[in-house]
Parts: C-alpha cells; sequence; structure tokens
C-alpha cells in the first residue's frame, strides 16, 4: 500500500526545491523573484487583471497581493488604470519595462523546468504527471480546500 504521508511529503519538498531553483536562476539572472515573476507572468495572460484575479490565481489574500501589486508598481514593472466597469478597483497592466523583463526572465525559467521536471522523466511520465497533477488541483478548487483566509 502507498504510504500517503510519504507521497505528500515528496511532494512538497520536490515543489518547494523546484521553486527555489527556480528564484534562484531569476534572482542572479534577472534581480527578479519568483512571485514577482508569476505575478507579472499572470498579469501579462489576463485582459482586464485585477488585484483580485492576481489573488484567486495564486492562492493568497487579497491583502497579500495588494502589497506585491504596490512593489512591482513602485519597480515600474506593472502600473494600475482606473477600471471602466468599476470605479472601486483597477485594472493592472504591464509597462513596456516589465514586458521586456517578462521576455527575458521567460526563457530563464523555462529551460529550469526542463532541466528539474521534463529532462528526469519521459514524455509519457511527464504526460502523466501533468494530468494527475491538474486532476488533483482541481478536486480542491472546485472543494474549495486550501484557499486562503482573508
Amino acid at each position: 500500500m502507498t504510504d500517503l504521508t510519504q507521497v505528500f511529503m515528496d511532494l512538497v519538498r520536490y515543489e518547494t526545491r523546484l521553486y527555489n531553483a527556480a528564484g534562484e536562476r531569476l534572482r542572479a539572472e534577472h534581480g527578479l523573484t519568483m512571485g514577482q515573476f508569476e505575478f507579472l507572468r499572470i498579469i501579462d495572460s489576463r485582459d482586464g487583471c485585477r488585484v483580485n484575479d492576481l489573488a484567486e490565481e495564486a492562492a493568497i489574500t487579497v491583502g497579500a497581493t495588494s502589497k506585491a501589486v504596490d512593489r512591482l508598481e513602485a519597480a515600474g514593472w506593472v502600473v494600475r488604470r482606473p477600471n471602466p466597469s468599476n470605479r472601486r478597483s483597477s485594472l493592472l497592466e504591464l509597462t513596456p519595462e516589465g514586458g521586456r523583463l517578462l521576455a527575458a526572465a521567460t526563457p530563464t525559467f523555462e529551460d529550469g523546468l526542463r532541466h528539474w521536471l521534463a529532462e528526469p522523466l519521459t514524455a509519457d511520465s511527464l504526460e502523466q504527471l501533468a494530468s494527475t497533477l491538474n486532476l488533483l488541483r482541481k478536486t480542491m478548487e472546485d472543494a474549495s480546500a486550501g484557499t486562503p483566509a482573508g
């Protein structure tokens, strides 16, 4: 029988090491943290992205997300624009500098993923892993399990 505690520990430890390894390269080569990269990527991929959208996608609180966006804005990578459909919120956009940084950092990030995620596995194993993780994540999201409070 599979030891579920060990599966959990392996999954968490692997995710932590992968996140840290990717973050170390991004910081060394682009002066960017993993969290900053993730936010720039999400903002770039969503038209009309709001702080709430970022928080939901990253599974962190709106307060923490807003503070992170403040730092991205102070760095000159993101700008807040008035939301024409809701004056209480703003829409986030990458600045030209933020777009250039994301474009430069993305190949570095993807190279790290190839090295630590794709190369150790066969193509079939990677496809199975991707499918399994997607199913597990969707199951928790559908149950609203593990969502941040606040």
